[in-house]
């Protein structure tokens, strides 16, 4: 996966993380998050705020 793979990403959050609500979650943490899913493979650093809104907004509708 890579930082462009949103929905995968959030699929993968939903999964690893079922009790815990995206919108409570700082960036901060998702992105450490983010990086450490299995199959994660993109530069740490390629990742802004709209690429980290656009996973949490994923992962919201991914539990609705």
């Amino acid at each position: 996966m890579r930082w462009t793979d949103i929905t995968d990403i959030a699929i993968e959050l939903t999964e690893a993380h079922p009790d815990v609500d995206p919108l409570a979650l700082n960036f901060v943490d998702l992105r450490n998050w983010v990086v450490a899913l299995p199959g994660f493979d993109d530069a740490p650093d390629r990742c802004g705020e709209k690429i980290l809104e656009a996973i949490q907004a994923a992962w919201i509708e991914e539990m609705d």
